[in-house]
């Protein structure tokens, strides 16, 4: 149910005015946004129909498979014009009617201003800024990841169709693990665990591409937009000790790549079908991502059937001869990730240096051949080689699309639903409207609505801090106080924030992070909220009437074990960077307008786990060293939150109805020499299984779900997997699936749970081979636990 909330504006003697509601604001701002002079341009797009030198060319031809297009089109091109097509800023082909074209956009969380192929400077002046991936992952629901890619993929395609845009290949989605929480861009990842960051590309690939949810409805292979999953593999470190990620040498087991690092960009490209995949710039175990051939074609094209176009991250093939020193000259590497694979440079190099290393003889053209092909497919797949896209399939998206309400709706939705209660003792929250006639609001993310959006953001719809939003919409008597000089807060005026404190009957604190301190090139040095911020919130705290509230706006986990085990901070919410919405969202929360359901997707760690070298890339423990492992599969250190924790406004029970069979026989799926032996456990590797034993093999599970409080309630019910005993590098715990549920006062619901047993009882060898072991293990709900029994 919307609420009236008065928005403030100046008038034209620069006093404050507030004739409109804010969502009457909301449904004017698109209106306002397209205002500005339409676009004189087309977008750029090649087989003019009315072109009479083009007409005839077998690549304009429809009809024709774009395999046959691509090659036919490649055949005709000078090795010159070839050189000028292998990286992101393409040249035009003017003879062939071929236009220019930019792969490198950007679209994380919305259609962005980073990149070169967008501009907001015509038509459409803004986009739709949906949270911030970290606290979208947090709403573990597939569907609504969807929904929001589909929304991006509209308001990408209405820039293109009124020419703000040079190309419609996105960049996006980031599903490296966030192996670390000091990763500066551990905030645009879906988390910690592999199987959620897999569901997380295939939603939003699926999304941005056209695709139902199921999969398996582009028609004719036919994009709306381009996904690009990035960056292959093992990539999570930026800029730590000195170490840069241009340098960075991630040494990784077979065991790490096999169930940790790799799984999301499988699950990205066998069942999201990505059209793009961007290959890092560190080195894995020795080789350059872009110059690995094993990981570019015998991994992604060969085993996998990656039908699409590879492309470097920025400068990432300059890298490889100038600061890895892995090529001895330049050529070298243009030979390197040519041959590797690899079909696109962002960046020069290879306009540089591809001609020289053709006439050395380094590479040959066939290889640039490849490249083409496969960048001219995916160019074709986007319809615009089939005269104007306006005309076709997508073309009737047009600027209405961009910051419409349902698309200003799906933000404020998703920034609610990825929150995060992570305590509430005594039901401080929620506040109640009529008991609460005086609040405080202190800190230096109260009242800055830019921290809402994160990095590779654009351009908002509209703009509304937590501040105003709690004063317009809740409370009128409201007092503020930065609290800090700044988000670092190397200088606090705590003696005023008290004051400020002690004048409200409640105290909301909103405290963290922002770009500053967290980003791309910026990994984070400690744990803690920065500077006097915990002694700002300690004060505050100390002074206030009642239990204060303690709001955290930041992609990676912070340590607040002093405000979690401080009775006078009654409440901490984690808001991550929530988008536009956000000021709306926290304070429908904050006032139970909005039940909060979100889970973390990431451990949250204390401080002294910046001991473990951010270089260490093994996910699992060795004890006889003291390294503690990471992320909620494998380490055992003490945690300040759980992945998965999350707190409501009301209590879910739960409880296994059915499962459909708890002892699992596998010797009724085996050849003959299958079973194996490791000491006195008998085990199985899942690749000699097959798919059929494997779908055979499926099982399902009911669990029933109450809600006996008194509020109505969306959450995610997560199941997990434990082994009995886990040992030999098992994990020893696994998500294997989440649902969203939302149940009324009394309601029950029972929610159903398909186990794949090759894919979530299985774990990887030292080997990097998986494999089923004889053993109990339990499937887990909160804190119920039904066994399992697996037979060889």
């Amino acid at each position: 149910m919307h609420k009236t909330l008065s928005v403030s504006f100046l008038n034209k003697e620069g006093k404050m005015s507030r004739h409109f509601s804010l969502y009457t604001v909301v449904i004017l701002l698109p209106a306002i946004f397209f205002l500005s002079a339409e676009s004189d341009h087309s977008p750029p797009f090649s087989c003019d129909p009315s072109n009479p030198s083009t007409k005839s060319l077998p690549f304009c031809n429809t009809q024709l498979p774009i395999s046959s297009r691509a090659k036919d089109l490649v055949s005709r091109l000078t090795l010159d014009e070839k050189v000028q097509q292998l990286v992101n800023t393409a040249d035009a082909v003017p003879r062939l009617n071929i236009s220019a074209y930019e792969w490198w956009s950007e679209a994380l969380h919305g259609v962005s201003r980073h990149g070169k192929g967008v501009t907001f400077n015509g038509t459409v002046t803004a986009a739709t800024m949906f949270p911030q991936v970290i606290l979208a992952a947090a709403s573990f629901d597939s569907q609504l990841w969807y929904r929001i890619a589909q929304a991006i993929g509209d308001e990408a395609r209405a820039v293109f169709n009124v020419g703000q845009a040079k190309g419609m290949t996105f960049w996006a989605p980031n599903i490296n693990i966030f192996r670390d929480p000091r990763w500066g861009r551990g905030q645009e990842t879906p988390g910690e665990d592999p199987f959620v960051a897999g569901e997380y590309a295939v939603a939003y690939v699926r999304g941005i591409q056209g695709d139902s949810f199921g999969g398996g409805q582009l028609r004719d292979g036919h994009l709306k937009a381009s996904a690009c999953c990035k960056h292959y593999t093992a990539h999570d470190l930026d800029n730590w000790n000195g170490v840069t990620r241009y340098v960075f040498d991630a040494i990784v087991s077979k065991q790490d790549l096999a169930d940790t690092y790799q799984p999301p960009f499988r699950a990205c490209v066998e069942q999201g079908q990505a059209s793009g995949i961007m290959c890092a710039y560190n080195r894995v175990n020795g080789v350059p991502s872009c110059a690995d051939y094993d990981l570019l074609t015998k991994t992604a094209r060969q085993q996998w059937g990656f039908q699409g176009y590879i492309a470097s991250d920025c400068d990432a093939v300059a890298i490889i001869h100038d600061q890895q020193g892995y090529a001895k000259e330049p050529e070298d590497a243009v030979a390197d990730v040519l041959k590797a694979g690899m079909d696109v440079n962002c960046g020069g190099y290879l306009k540089k240096y591809t001609t020289s290393a053709v006439a050395k003889k380094k590479v040959s053209e066939l290889d640039i051949d490849r490249a083409l092909e496969n960048l001219f497919s995916v160019r074709m797949r986007l319809g615009l080689f089939n005269g104007d896209p306006r005309n076709l399939q997508y073309g009737d998206i047009d600027p209405s699309q961009v910051c419409s309400q349902n698309h200003l709706d799906l933000a404020l939705e998703a920034a609610k639903f990825g929150i995060v209660l992570l305590k509430n003792d005594v039901g401080l929250l929620p506040f109640s409207r009529a008991g609460t006639k005086s609040l405080a609001v202190i800190g230096p993310n109260a009242n800055d609505s830019g921290v809402f959006l994160g990095n590779y953001e654009g351009l908002p719809c509209k703009k509304i801090t937590i501040l105003e939003a709690l004063e317009q919409y809740y409370v009128s008597s409201t007092k503020y106080h930065q609290g800090c000089d700044f988000v670092n807060c190397t200088s606090a005026f705590i003696d005023e924030a008290v004051e400020t404190a002690k004048q409200a009957d409640d105290v909301v604190l909103v405290m963290g992070l922002d770009q500053t301190l967290e980003r791309e090139k910026h990994d984070r040095v400690e744990l803690g909220l920065p500077g006097k911020q915990e002694s700002l919130v300690i004060s505050v705290a100390e002074a206030a009437k009642r239990p204060v509230v303690l709001v955290l706006l930041c992609g990676g986990p912070v340590d607040v074990s002093f405000a979690k085990e401080n009775p006078k901070v009654g409440s901490i919410l984690w808001a991550g960077y929530p988008g536009e919405a956000g000021g709306v969202a926290v304070a429908q929360t904050l006032f139970g307008d909005h039940n909060p359901g979100g889970r973390l997707p990431v451990t949250w760690y204390p401080k002294d786990f910046v001991k473990v070298p951010m270089t260490d890339m093994r996910m699992r423990a060795d004890p006889s060293t003291g390294y503690p492992g990471r992320t909620y599969r494998f380490y055992n250190g003490p945690k300040v939150y759980e992945f998965g924790h999350g707190l409501s406004y009301t209590n879910y029970s739960y409880k296994f109805v059915s499962v459909s069979q708890n002892t699992l026989f596998l010797n009724n799926s085996l050849h003959e020499n299958t079973v194996r032996q490791s000491g006195s456990v008998p085990f199985v590797p899942v690749a000699e299984l097959g798919t059929q034993s494997c779908n055979r093999m499926m099982f399902s599970t009911k669990v029933r779900v109450k809600n006996p409080g008194e509020m109505p309630g969306k959450h995610p019910v997560l199941l997990f997997v434990r082994i009995e005993n886990a040992g030999r590098g098992k994990a020893m715990k696994q998500l294997v699936g989440f649902r969203s549920v939302s149940l009324s006062p009394g309601e029950t619901k029972e929610i159903a749970f398909v186990v794949n047993p090759c894919r979530d009882l299985s774990y990887a060898d030292e080997d990097g081979v998986m494999l089923i072991a004889e053993g109990k293990l339990y499937l887990v709900v909160g804190d119920e636990e039904y066994p399992v029994n697996v037979v060889v």
